[in-house]
């Protein structure tokens, strides 16, 4: 009887332990399930409207794809056995040797090397109203005439001369596109920069920090539009220039004054002396190959005659006394 009693008793006890047991284990579990509900949960102050949210702390731009939902953090990796050997410092050492071998050696691009000489920059806001008027030319695509005039700082302008023959000139403009037109470079005191003239062409010296101004004067007795480039760009819009582009009217023998890249109606971005590096055609569409240079292209209005090459060289060779000896009558 007794015996029974304590086997009993013994039993009771084993249930009521394992009972504890199996209580507690539940209850362990809850806080886990818990940590990973609010890991699945977007970060707090990152919530886009609707249910997309952003990621990483950065909120999602316009029109940019939503990024992907978060989820849960995946388990971490259980431990390596004791018994697999850790890769030696010398064999991970050869390794990465090795993949630095493989690899594709990376050289920095050397800097480029500074041009020497004068660029234009874009200046200063400047004050320059137009208006426009109607002119229709008698050829579209083709002007009558087109010229250049070049410009450098002192060191460049000596190297230029000593590479031809040159003749130096007083301040003034220069007469070009066979005197149809006289063009100068004047500076901030009103006065035309000086230059000189190398074969057939024309060269203007200015320094670093100067703002000029294109001058044309026409010198025919008609009205023409003169469409004007600066470093290879339109003055007008600041692109590529061509002729097909719309440029400035210059009346009967008047004179015209461009003081900048045109930037409205009423002003203009003033054309200053500077490095190439600096120069609006390098800052604007990285190319330098024009650099240096002023061009015009001419155009005259329909039912006008233009002085051309041809009319300029016929007058210049001219013979006042084309007869040598006296003839009879009907020969």
């Amino acid at each position: 009887m007794n015996r029974t009693r304590r086997i009993g008793l013994a039993c009771l006890a084993v249930s009521l332990l394992a009972g504890a047991a199996s209580c507690g284990g539940g209850t362990a579990a809850r806080p886990a399930d818990a940590a990973t509900s609010r890991a699945a949960d977007p970060a707090p102050g990152f919530v886009a409207s609707g249910s997309s949210g952003a990621r990483d702390g950065a909120v999602a731009e316009p029109g940019a794809p939503a990024p992907p939902p978060l989820s849960a953090s995946p388990p971490a990796p259980a431990a390596p056995a004791a018994d697999v050997e850790a890769p030696s410092a010398a064999h991970g050492a050869g390794r990465a040797e090795g993949a630095a071998r493989r690899a594709p050696s990376s050289q920095v691009a050397p800097e480029p090397i500074e041009r020497p000489g004068l660029g234009t920059e874009w200046g200063e806001t400047r004050v320059s109203r137009i208006s426009t008027a109607p002119f229709v030319r008698a050829d579209v695509e083709r002007p009558f005439a087109v010229a250049s005039l070049f410009y450098n700082d002192a060191e460049g302008a000596r190297a230029m001369a000593s590479a031809s023959g040159f003749r130096r000139t007083s301040p003034q403009a220069f007469t070009l596109a066979g005197g149809a037109v006289a063009i100068g470079l004047r500076g901030e005191g009103g006065g035309f920069l000086s230059g000189f003239v190398a074969g057939e062409t024309s060269h203007v010296v200015g320094e670093a920090g100067q703002r000029y101004s294109v001058v044309l004067r026409n010198l025919t007795p008609n009205r023409i539009e003169c469409v004007v480039s600066v470093d290879g760009l339109d003055v007008m819009d600041g692109q590529p220039a061509a002729f097909d582009k719309r440029g400035y009217l210059v009346e009967p023998h008047g004179e015209l004054e461009i003081d900048g890249f045109r930037q409205s109606m009423d002003t203009v971005a003033a054309f200053r002396f500077g490095s190439v590096r600096g120069s609006y055609a390098n800052q604007k569409h990285g190319d330098t190959r024009n650099v240096g240079v002023i061009g015009v292209a001419l155009f005259h209005e329909r039912g006008t005659a233009p002085w051309t090459l041809d009319d300029v060289r016929r007058r210049r060779e001219a013979n006042p006394f084309p007869g040598q000896f006296a003839t009879p009558p009907g020969l």
